[in-house]
């Protein structure tokens, strides 16, 4: 089911490690309105300005999740306010497509040896904060 043009349920929910361990990884109902909010005022508007797909490796995690996969208690996966991006080529072109259409978010973090950009929105205060890893 999608939530937006480009962008599906089952992608921000799918995790390889939560099928290999047995993880039921399905938020509730405020990470649900988080993740539509994560999607539909940031993601789709960047794929739009980027025109080209762009791959979620990590969307929602629950706790359970976050923890096995080593995540920080405080994740913003975790809240569905998160999402990791993979694109063909350098991650680091979807960062400069971020910032010229100045679309909203709160955590533009590039890893740069793993080539992809976690992505975040806060619901109230973005913080614009970029960071490199």
């Amino acid at each position: 089911m999608n939530i937006t043009k480009d962008f599906t349920w089952e992608e921000m929910l799918y995790s390889h490690t939560a099928g290999m361990h047995n993880i039921i990884n399905q938020p509730g109902k405020e990470e649900r309105i988080a993740i539509e909010e994560l999607v539909k005022r940031l993601l789709q508007p960047l794929r739009l300005a980027y025109g080209k797909p762009i791959r979620i490796t990590s969307g929602y995690r629950c706790a359970q999740l976050n923890k096995r996969v080593g995540g920080v208690p405080s994740s913003q996966h975790v809240k569905g306010q998160a999402a990791d991006c993979v694109i063909k080529g350098s991650a680091s072109v979807l960062l400069g497509v971020l910032l010229v259409h100045k679309l909203p978010f709160d955590q533009a973090i590039l890893y740069k040896k793993q080539n992809f950009l976690h992505l975040s929105l806060h619901p109230y205060n973005n913080r614009y904060q970029i960071l490199f890893k």
